[in-house]
This record gives structure tokens, C-alpha cells and sequence, in this order.
């Protein structure tokens, strides 16, 4: 018989259950498969034994956000197992939040193991369909409430953090959802909503909310928030949309939503037509969330956004508008890719996240005629991928899980910036007919199933005479990137026709690995630029083309801007670059040759000092807004993390005079970049002037009309500046706010202003509590003050306790909590000292500890440990 264990702390609503105790002998799940978490052995016991799962979840949410939500659910599935074994259901803390268990309407006796909420087999029929009823309060782990409103958040492993069920993306099931809520408040869920009944006289009750059954989806993707929301609803080639958000600012709302509801359109109507599959889950929903923790999250029919990333200012720059759209295609792509087809497992999760990216590149093209989206893509996948690849915890884009308890640790800049890149040169290898047409076989294959990576290599591998299977493991198995170099040899008195051209690549860590892909050379000579395609599938090839003409000026070993590397330039080739740079007329060359300067300045073969020179003379010249938003990050990153303070000191006039005079010379949304860019920088006292002036209204900015949260941002710049009347200033700017939601997260992030050292002291105290980190994107924001360079001596003090507390973070935060919290920790110092603290704690680390989560204190230490 197995253990028996008792609920400790129901008291009377255990007592008072019906129990049956079933003796004799029942086959236990083995301990290895019952561990915190789901372990990859429970999920596959139960992937073979359960099937046509269907969840029914009544839940009421009350008003008052210490007061439990509670819920009852149903849930019906066939069942398939001749060795006896209990069923396993995930809910984490059942002894003390299940009330009543019954199967096939007979009460149990339940335990509990780790996370798992264990039924006897005996009380269930093997190949029959069952049913297991729960009686339960919810967790609030995964139910992000607020004073007005609630929203759940449940990937990767997150759903058994609040209510029961198979927590694994390859148990694919039906849900069914009833909610009581406050009459006030309003609904949104995964299904179409059916009614709302108001309540009876009962004191207390509130609206009933039903929603219709969806389709399959995984756990992760079961969604509802429910709230003081407002709907917005909109008709787009004969679909409904439905935006709820908490937005006050009505002008605001009516400004976006036109181009919200069109770019939702449009990417609906390009990826039916790409993918040869209607928009498979019925009605289209979305939520605008203040905090929510991601930009967005793809659950069907209720895609939830936060809400600054959908409703811009009138100060947005063309980097907000092309974000915007990206996201919402981002979003909608996972529809099909993710949603209609689900991975497997988590070790895959990269497949719905590649896709995501890398299809809505291909969907804002006609929303944005006039940008150039070859220079989009790489600005906006490579320096991001390089510097996690460039790092010692850099990780492969497919990696393996044995609990998903650990699959947040997966995310990161490799799964979303590398992946795209990779996936672009498996479109070129396959043809882009045939890749579209592997993909549409793979959907319809998969469809309201799971697959795995390999299953979609199988299918490209019939319309591709390359060994896909092969590029794979290089590509997407292994960390990395090759370390490719060209040597220019001039045989002596041959003229041009004796230079010879050799492509190299090696392996940085000494492996012996090749990574095969085609390359664009590109030869600068005085009179003309010459392309030259190389296909690098082995570790040298040397050229004596004809169109080499001697030593060029420089050369760009990536021209085409989609191969993928460290293009390391010889000397020649780097002054040369870094001088003729700013007057090249090729926009994508640009962009490509400050990416691989870059990295360049990075390995210390291009001194801080002479970089900033050269980067404010190519702003100067600069006419294509990606580029200059691109330069002003490199320029801010070396202001404040590579120069030294007297160096910083010297040219902080020079470099905010460069960037005021780029703003006042700009039009339309690149004036906004430029003033963004300027307000990060200021350091001097003369700036520093300019920006009270422009915060208290004295002085306008001729053409840029500033949003209430310019001037927040402002009133924030001003007191970590140490200014003398800076509480004076946010006192000011608090009574200025009128949205309730942008003035809570700015009383939440106040404290971290303080010129009081001990009140910012008290405050980081707070973030060691789990409640005091309910609001992530609050607390990585107030983390940028505490460590701001201009705080970031007394700072110093928080790095220790910080790396000390990441693994928990991991453990109680959402998916890119970890990393926020490091970059946000890190990001702002540049000393020998901080880097010290790192390096000691990453020496003293157990041999147990997880060792993505070292990899990820690695990736964000990285420009502070290689240049201090």
C-alpha cells in the first residue's frame, strides 16, 4: 500500500469529506519521475497513459487581493494503465490548498509528493474515460493580482503553481472556464465568452463570467485576467478584435488604435495566406497589462501585451513604431507556430520562438515600405546574439531539460536573436519555396499536436541536397560562433593579378568545429566597391578572382549582413574601416561595419577614447534612423561602461553637445532618439540644467511634443543626478501623474531615487522578499537607479547579495526575471572592484549549483570582467 498522507491544515473541510480508503496492493509512480517540478520521466509516463484530456475550472476572484481565489475543477480523460500505477497531477502546496478530491464521483483518499497531487490507481478505470473532481483555493504564485485587476502567467511550468492539473505542453487539452468576479470588473479568457449572468441578491456575489471550450492547447497557454478594464472593439476584414486596457488617457487610446487593430489584421491575413491555414482558434482578443513581464505572451484568443509596448507616445522613436509592429507579429505568428503546433517538450521551445521572430521580420515589410529590413533584421537579432555567443556562458540554441522546472533558464538572446539568423541560412540552403512548403506540411502534419525539431528537419531534409541533419548539430546543438578571418597576400612584382584571398575560419575553443555558410566579401578600392561570394564549408578557401585588384582599403567579410561570426578585420582592413565608415553609402555596410568595429573595441584592438570620436562623426553623418539609434547605444555603453571617470568627465560636454545639436537638426521620430539618447548621457552641470529646464517647462524642444512619461523619466534623471531639491522634484512629479497605474509604479520605484544612501539601503532589503518583487519591470527599473554609474560606488554594495539571491529569483520569478535582475545589477559599473565581487562569487559557487543559471551571470558580467 502506499503512503497514506493526510492533510494537515484543512481541519474541518477535511474532516467533513466523504474518505475511502482503498487497501491493498497499488503500483506507485517511482520516486525519480516524483520531484519538484515535472521531470521528463513523469512526463512520459503520462504522455503514454493519458489522452483526450478535457479541464473544466470554476473560479471565483474576489475584489480584495489577500483574500484567496477559490475554484472547483473537473477533469475528464481517458486513461490507459495496465500496470496500476496512481495518477499524477501537478499543483504545487495541495496539503494545504486541496479541499476535497473525488474520482468517478467517489471521494479519495489523495497525497501529495513535491509538487504533485497523487490519486490511487484503484480508484479509476483503465481504458475507460475518467473523472477527477478537485476542490481547491488557488496559488497565487501565477496569478498576478493587483488592487483592480488580475492577469495569470503561466509559461513555461507556471500553471500548477496556482491551480491542478497535467502541467506538461505535450498534454495537450480542452478548457472550459466559469469565473465569478466583482460586477465591475470585466472578463477575457482563451475562449469566446458565452454570457455574463449579474448576481443574485446573495451578499457578495458577484458576475459570472462563461467561456466556451477552446481548442487544444497546452497548459502554459490557458489564460484569463479579469479587472477594471475598458474594451475598445474594432472590425478588420470581417474579424472582431477586442483590446482591453486600463489606459486613462482617451486621446492616447484613439491615437494607437487604428494601427494596432490594422497591424493585427495584417499579420492574420499574411500568415493565413504564407502558412495555407485559417487563424485556427476562433476569436481574437488582447490585453493591455501595465506590468506585465514580457512584451507580450501568445495565449489564443487572449494574446496579453504591456501595455507601453502597444500604446506609444507622441515622442515614440521609428524603433518603438517597428517594435510595435514586430511584436504584435511576434505574437500572432505564435498562432500557428507554438500554439497550433506545440513543442514536445521544452528543450524545444526554441522552434515556437524562432518561428515567432523570424516570420514577423518577413510580415512588417508592407507595414513599413520605406525601411530598409535587411538592415532591420541585423540590427536587430546580431549584437544581441554576439553577446551572449562572445561569452563564456554562452549556450547552444537546442539544449537539453530533464525538469521544466528548469525551463526558464533556456530563454534568452540565443533562443530569440541567434535562432532567427540560423533559421534564415536554413531558408537559403533549403530555397525559399521549398522552406515555405516544409513549413506547411509540418503544421498540417502537427496541427493541435506537439513535434519536435527533428521531426521538422525530417520534412526539409526531402527538399534539400544538403545533410540538414548534419548543419544541424553544428548550428543549432553546439554554443558559439566560428572565428573567421581573411588574409590578403600581394605576391611581390605581379601587380594585381598576384593577390591571392584566403577565407579561414576556426574554432575558437579549440574544437575542431566547422560551421558551413556562405559569405559576401566585399573589396573597397578607391574606385569601386567589389562583392565576392565565398562558400566557407571547410576550414580555408583561397580565391584569385580576377576582380581582385590588389590590397583594397578595407574589406567586410560579412557584407551581405546575414552571415554569422566573429569577423575579425586585420589592421589594414580596420583603419581603413573605421575611417571611410560614416561616408559609405551602403546604409546595411554601415550598420554591418560598426557591429563588427564593435566587437573590435571589445577585444581592446580599438581604443574607448578614439571609438566615441569616430561614432559622434558618423551620427554627424548619419541619415537612416535604425543606424543612428544603433550608434547612440554604442555611444551610451561606452560613455558610461568603457571610458574612465576622467575621461568621461572630459568629453561629457562634447558628446552632449553632439547629440542636442543631432536632435535639434533631426526630423520626426529620429529628433525623439536623439533626445532619449541625450537625456541617458547628460553628466555635466550644464546639462544637467537644461534638464530641469525642460522637466519644469521653462524650456521647449522645438518639434517634439513630450508624454507624461518623459517628464516621469525626467523628474527620475534628475534625483539620481543628486540635484539638490530632488525629492522636492518627484514630490512634484508624483502630484502631476494621473494614471493610476503609472503613479503606482513610480511610488514603487521612489525609493531607489533617494539621496538618502540608507533609504535606498532599506529598499533593496524590500526585493529580498518575494512580495516586495511581485512587480518585475518595477524592480528592474528601480535596480537601474540603485546601480545607475553615477550611484554605482555605494552600489557596490548590492552585487554580492544580488548574485546571492538570483537563485531564487529563478525559482520564484518569471522567465526573464534572472537575467533582468543580473543585467539591471551589473549594468551600470565598470570597476575593478565590482568585477572582483563577481569573480569571487562565481569561484565560490557549489558544484551543484544550476549551472545555466552560472552561464547567465557569465553572459551579463561579461563586458564588465573583459574590460576590468
Amino acid at each position: 500500500m502506499p503512503e497514506l498522507l493526510l492533510p494537515r491544515s484543512l481541519g474541518a473541510a477535511w474532516l467533513g469529506s466523504a474518505l475511502v480508503v482503498q487497501m491493498g496492493c497499488m503500483a506507485a509512480v517511482t520516486r525519480p519521475a516524483l520531484q519538484a517540478g515535472v521531470s521528463w520521466e513523469l512526463a512520459q509516463l503520462r504522455a503514454a497513459t493519458l489522452s483526450d484530456i478535457e479541464y473544466a475550472y470554476r473560479l471565483t476572484v474576489p475584489r480584495a487581493r489577500d483574500t484567496p481565489v477559490t475554484g472547483t475543477l473537473v477533469a475528464e480523460f481517458e486513461w490507459s494503465d495496465d500496470r496500476g500505477r496512481d495518477l499524477v497531477l501537478d499543483f504545487k502546496d495541495a496539503t494545504e490548498r486541496v479541499r476535497k478530491v473525488s474520482a468517478n464521483g467517489a471521494a479519495v483518499v489523495w497525497r501529495v509528493s513535491d509538487d504533485h497531487l497523487i490519486v490511487p490507481a484503484a480508484a479509476l478505470d483503465s481504458g475507460q474515460r475518467n473523472e477527477v473532481a478537485v476542490e481547491f483555493a488557488a496559488g497565487d504564485e501565477a496569478l498576478n493580482r493587483g488592487d483592480a485587476f488580475l492577469y495569470t502567467l503561466f509559461v513555461p511550468d507556471r500553471a500548477h503553481f496556482s491551480l491542478p492539473l497535467f502541467d506538461q505542453p505535450n498534454l495537450k487539452a480542452r478548457f472550459s472556464l466559469t469565473l465569478e468576479v466583482p460586477t465591475d470588473w470585466e472578463a477575457v479568457a482563451n475562449g469566446e465568452a458565452l454570457d455574463r449572468v449579474l448576481p443574485s441578491p446573495q451578499p457578495g456575489a458577484g458576475a459570472i463570467h462563461r467561456f466556451a471550450v477552446t481548442e487544444p492547447i497546452p497548459t502554459y497557454l490557458f489564460a484569463f485576467a479579469v479587472g477594471d478594464f475598458q474594451i475598445t472593439t474594432a472590425r478588420r476584414d470581417g474579424r472582431t478584435f477586442r483590446m482591453f486596457h486600463r489606459e486613462t488617457d482617451a486621446e492616447k487610446v484613439a491615437r494607437n488604435g487604428d494601427a494596432i487593430f490594422d497591424l493585427h489584421a495584417a499579420a492574420l491575413a499574411w500568415l493565413e495566406d504564407y502558412t495555407q491555414i485559417p487563424y485556427p482558434f476562433g476569436k481574437f482578443d488582447f490585453a493591455l497589462l501595465p506590468p506585465f513581464q514580457y512584451g507580450g505572451m501568445e495565449h489564443p484568443g487572449a494574446i496579453f501585451y504591456r501595455e507601453s509596448s502597444l500604446l506609444l507616445d507622441e515622442s515614440a522613436t521609428q524603433d518603438q513604431f517597428l517594435g510595435r509592429a514586430s511584436l504584435i507579429a511576434h505574437e500572432t505568428a505564435h498562432m500557428w507556430f507554438g500554439d497550433l503546433v506545440t513543442m514536445n517538450w521544452f528543450d524545444d521551445v526554441w522552434t515556437k520562438e524562432v518561428f515567432a521572430n523570424f516570420m514577423a521580420a518577413k510580415i512588417v515589410h508592407p507595414s513599413f515600405p520605406e525601411v530598409d529590413h535587411d538592415l532591420r533584421f541585423f540590427l536587430a537579432h546580431y549584437d544581441r546574439a554576439y553577446a551572449v555567443d562572445r561569452t563564456a556562458g554562452a549556450n547552444p540554441i537546442r539544449q537539453p531539460l530533464d525538469n521544466l522546472r528548469e525551463a526558464g533558464a533556456l530563454y534568452g538572446p540565443i533562443i530569440y536573436q541567434k535562432a532567427p539568423i540560423v533559421m534564415r541560412h536554413l531558408e537559403r540552403l533549403v530555397g525559399e519555396e521549398s522552406f515555405r512548403d516544409g513549413l506547411r506540411e509540418y503544421l498540417d502534419t502537427f496541427r493541435y499536436g506537439n513535434a519536435t525539431w527533428p521531426d521538422l528537419i525530417r520534412i526539409l531534409d526531402t527538399r534539400s541536397d544538403t545533410d540538414l541533419a548534419a548543419w544541424s548539430a553544428v548550428w543549432v546543438e553546439e554554443a558559439g560562433r566560428p572565428l573567421v578571418e581573411v588574409l590578403v597576400e600581394v605576391a611581390e612584382g605581379q601587380g594585381d593579378r598576384g593577390t591571392t584571398l584566403t577565407v579561414s575560419q576556426r574554432d575558437p575553443d579549440g574544437r575542431g568545429r566547422l560551421w558551413p555558410q556562405q559569405l559576401e566579401l566585399l573589396l573597397s578600392y578607391d574606385d569601386e566597391d567589389v562583392r565576392i561570394p565565398v562558400a566557407l564549408t571547410t576550414a580555408s578557401v583561397t580565391l584569385d578572382d580576377g576582380a581582385i585588384r590588389g590590397r583594397p582599403r578595407f574589406l567586410v567579410p560579412n557584407a551581405a549582413g546575414i552571415e554569422y561570426g566573429r569577423f575579425r578585420l586585420d589592421s589594414h582592413s580596420r583603419d581603413g574601416l573605421l575611417a571611410g565608415l560614416p561616408s559609405l553609402g551602403d546604409p546595411l555596410i554601415r550598420g554591418v561595419g560598426w557591429a563588427t568595429l564593435w566587437e573590435d573595441v571589445l577585444d581592446g584592438d580599438i581604443a574607448p577614447e578614439v571609438w566615441l570620436e569616430r561614432l559622434l562623426v558618423g551620427l554627424a553623418a548619419e541619415t537612416v534612423e535604425q543606424n543612428a539609434q544603433r550608434l547612440l547605444q554604442y555611444v551610451r555603453t561606452t560613455f558610461w561602461r568603457l571610458l574612465s571617470d576622467d575621461a568621461r568627465s572630459a568629453v561629457s560636454e562634447e558628446v552632449e553637445r553632439a547629440l542636442w545639436t543631432g536632435m535639434v537638426n533631426s526630423p520626426g521620430t529620429l529628433k525623439a532618439t536623439y533626445f532619449q539618447a541625450w537625456r541617458l548621457v547628460v553628466f555635466s552641470d550644464s546639462g544637467v540644467q537644461r534638464m530641469r529646464r525642460i522637466w519644469s517647462g521653462d524650456e521647449r524642444i522645438p518639434g517634439l511634443r513630450l508624454a507624461e512619461t518623459d517628464f516621469i523619466a525626467l523628474a527620475e534623471g534628475l534625483a539620481v543626478r543628486g540635484v539638490a531639491d530632488g525629492q522636492d522634484i518627484l514630490d512634484q512629479q508624483s502630484a502631476r501623474i494621473e494614471n493610476p497605474d503609472r503613479l503606482a509604479r513610480f511610488e514603487f520605484v521612489r525609493p531607489s531615487l533617494s539621496e538618502a544612501p540608507l533609504t535606498r539601503e532599506l529598499f533593496f532589503q524590500q526585493l529580498a522578499e518575494p512580495g516586495g518583487r511581485e512587480r518585475e519591470p518595477w524592480v528592474i527599473a528601480a535596480l537601474g537607479h540603485l546601480h545607475h554609474p553615477l550611484r554605482a560606488a555605494h552600489a557596490r554594495r548590492f552585487i554580492g547579495p544580488s548574485l546571492e539571491m538570483v537563485e531564487e529569483i529563478q525559482r520564484t520569478g518569471d522567465i526573464f526575471f534572472p537575467s533582468n535582475w543580473l543585467d539591471a545589477t551589473l549594468g551600470g559599473h565598470n570597476s575593478s572592484e565590482a568585477a572582483d565581487i563577481v569573480r569571487r562569487f562565481l569561484d565560490g559557487l557549489a558544484p551543484d549549483f544550476p549551472h545555466r543559471l552560472r552561464a547567465k551571470i557569465l553572459q551579463s558580467a561579461d563586458l564588465l570582467l573583459q574590460t576590468r
